[in-house]
């Protein structure tokens, strides 16, 4: 059985849009509830594959979850044992990873699979192992496992980071909440998710400054057993492909339980694309005025740069704005796999090394096209909307892994969008949409 997105072009994009619950917050957050001595309840979970199968990991490690009186996810680690997290979990999805640094700081021994996740690039755990090495952890790497003890503990120390890396700045963070003495991250991770992850473990009882900046700083305490009630921060990468969406459709949308700083780059750009663009607070509204986006060259970088994580999105924007623009992936190498897709849907694009560049389009043709990976995916529907015709995206499974209810959630801004379960027999609809 396959499941198959489906795409009627054409509408502009028209509404108010709640914004779920960021993946990449919620993950590291969930690997350090491993830490907690304490019951802890989270607020804004979003319902989505990866998120599932890190709850399925908790639990095999003995993390008890049960819904609070406020139909809260609840997580009880007190009663954990196994510190062993196997394979047939770790390689579905990279920030499975994450649980290293919580077991080797809290029960001082851990047994990880090598991570896994989509095929963007080569991300190495090597950050992570030299950073756990310099907190006093021996690691040894051995059929395809990562064997990590510390019979007297971690000890804070200062490590430096070679790059900005956000799973290795959490991973090691995690760490050294629990470790001896004050240890110092220099070069980490300034992502928003990061300092939510931060203010999560402050919640229970940590002592973390400095996150979001070029240094944090971690002072060790005994335990974590402060129980908290924690709200997730609001995903900026689904925000940002919403706000793409309405403009690439010369529509208007308003996005609720949303930060804007976490997009201020995002959001410069579209002004660039002739969007106006208002925020509040928790909010974020755009408006095309009804005009064809411009083209606009970017080039991603970490935060506060544009996110590579919209690369694709802000790809498939450029396939139809009015003008010539060069896109530039810096972080991952193997991050252009769309590009054919979007080719055969029209799109004139042309490949150098790490960059693609593209001459805008009228419009899109419907096509089937088959999805490489989770933010790719998304570039697809994306062109779906301005393409004209029925696009059919296969191998859509990877798009469940960070977009909760997309179906429904783009329906519900006058997108014609639905999903059907394919087999060798015959189509089922799961959603239907008018079309």
């Amino acid at each position: 059985m396959l499941d198959v997105l489906h795409i009627k072009g054409g509408q502009p994009i028209q509404g108010v849009l709640p914004i779920s619950g960021a993946k990449n917050a919620a993950l590291p957050i969930l690997a350090a509830t491993l830490l907690i001595n304490a019951p802890v309840s989270l607020k804004n979970l979003p319902h989505l594959q990866d998120v599932t199968t890190m709850i399925s990991l908790l639990n095999l490690l003995g993390v008890r979850t049960l819904i609070d009186e406020s139909m809260q996810l609840e997580f009880d680690a007190r009663d954990v044992q196994c510190v062993e997290a196997p394979y047939d979990l770790v390689h579905t999805m990279r920030a499975s990873f994450l649980v290293l640094g919580p077991l080797i700081s809290r029960f001082r021994r851990a047994r990880v699979a090598l991570p896994g996740g989509c095929e963007i690039g080569t991300r190495p755990i090597d950050l992570h192992i030299k950073g756990l090495e310099q907190l006093g952890a021996h690691i040894e790497i051995k059929n395809g496992y990562v064997h990590a003890t510390a019979p007297d503990g971690l000890k804070g120390t200062h490590i430096i980071l070679d790059q900005p890396t956000v799973t290795g700045t959490e991973n090691l963070m995690m760490a050294a909440v629990l470790a001896e003495g004050a240890t110092t991250l220099s070069g980490g991770a300034k992502e928003p998710e990061v300092v939510d992850l931060a203010n999560f473990l402050n919640a229970c009882g940590a002592k973390i400054t400095g996150a979001g900046t070029d240094e944090i700083q971690i002072q060790g305490v005994s335990t974590l057993q402060q129980p908290c009630h924690y709200d997730i921060m609001g995903d900026r990468i689904e925000a940002g492909t919403y706000l793409i969406a309405a403009a690439i459709t010369s529509g208007a949308l308003r996005l609720e339980g949303i930060e804007p700083n976490g997009l201020s780059k995002v959001l410069e750009c579209l002004v660039q694309t002739g969007a106006v663009i208002e925020t509040g607070a928790d909010w974020i509204a755009l408006d095309m005025k009804g005009q064809r986006p411009k083209a606009v060259s970017i080039e991603t970088a970490t935060f506060p740069g544009f996110p590579t994580d919209l690369q694709a999105q802000w790809l498939a924007l450029n396939c139809v704005a009015e003008g010539e623009a060069v896109i530039s992936e810096t972080v991952f190498e193997n991050r252009l796999m769309h590009v054919p897709a979007l080719q055969s849907m029209g799109a004139q694009l042309s490949v150098s090394n790490q960059s693609v560049s593209s001459i805008g389009v009228d419009a899109l043709s419907a096509s089937e096209v088959y999805a490489t990976d989770l933010r790719a995916s998304a570039s697809l529907i994306l062109a779906g909307l301005v393409a004209q015709g029925e696009t059919r995206i296969k191998n859509i499974y990877h798009v469940d892994r960070g977009y909760e209810y997309i179906e429904s959630k783009f329906s519900s801004i006058g997108c014609r969008i639905w999903r059907t379960v394919e087999g060798p027999i015959s189509p089922v609809r799961t959603s239907i949409e008018e079309v």
